[in-house]
């Protein structure tokens, strides 16, 4: 488990949880939280579509509060424009 005391306000890195890609610290208003976000199954943001889709479901143009770990999802693992030219992990290719 990370150490909330030792870890910089408001840097991202990587998540001990199991299942979650990253955690933060976040502090906003003199309040402090510990927030793990991004589900590891998932890859990371493959295409332009998959990200504008992402970011409309999320309503990420309304994610104001660094408290939040949707705040966090959409700043930085949907945030970046091109995609990933890496295709989908195979668990995640039409199995259903």
């Amino acid at each position: 488990m990370a150490d909330k005391s030792k870890m910089k306000c408001n840097v991202v890195k990587a998540s001990d949880r199991a299942g979650k890609k990253k955690m933060v610290k976040a502090c906003e208003g003199g309040k402090e939280k510990l927030i793990h976000f991004g589900a590891k199954g998932y890859g990371h943001n493959y295409s332009a579509a998959a990200r504008k889709s992402f970011r409309a479901r999320h309503k990420c143009s309304t994610a104001k509060s660094k408290l939040t770990a949707r705040y966090w999802a959409c700043k930085k693992l949907w945030a970046g424009r091109g995609g990933s030219t890496k295709s989908s992990p195979q668990s995640r290719q039409g199995k259903y």
